[in-house]
C-alpha cells in the first residue's frame, strides 16, 4: 500500500468496532488498535504497531481518537 493514501478510522459502532479504511478500499472492523495495526500491516505497512497507530499522521481519527472504542 503506498503511504500517501489516507487511512480513516471511523467512529464507533453501537458494538465498539471502527470501520477501517485505506484510500477506497475497507480493510476490516477493529476493536482496538491492535486490529487497526493488524489491517495495516496486512496492507503492506510493515512498521505497523498500536504506537504506530496511536501516532501516525497517515490515519485521519474520526468520531474521537484512538483511545474511543465506545461500549
Amino acid at each position: 500500500m503506498a503511504s500517501a493514501q489516507p487511512i480513516v478510522i471511523y467512529p464507533p459502532a453501537e458494538d465498539g468496532g471502527r470501520r477501517v479504511r485505506a484510500d477506497t478500499r475497507f480493510l476490516g472492523m477493529a476493536y482496538g488498535l491492535l486490529d487497526v495495526a493488524e489491517f495495516l500491516s496486512l496492507a503492506g505497512i510493515e512498521e505497523a504497531d498500536p504506537e504506530y497507530v496511536r501516532q501516525s499522521g497517515l490515519i485521519e481519527w474520526r468520531g474521537g481518537g484512538p483511545d474511543e472504542w465506545g461500549h
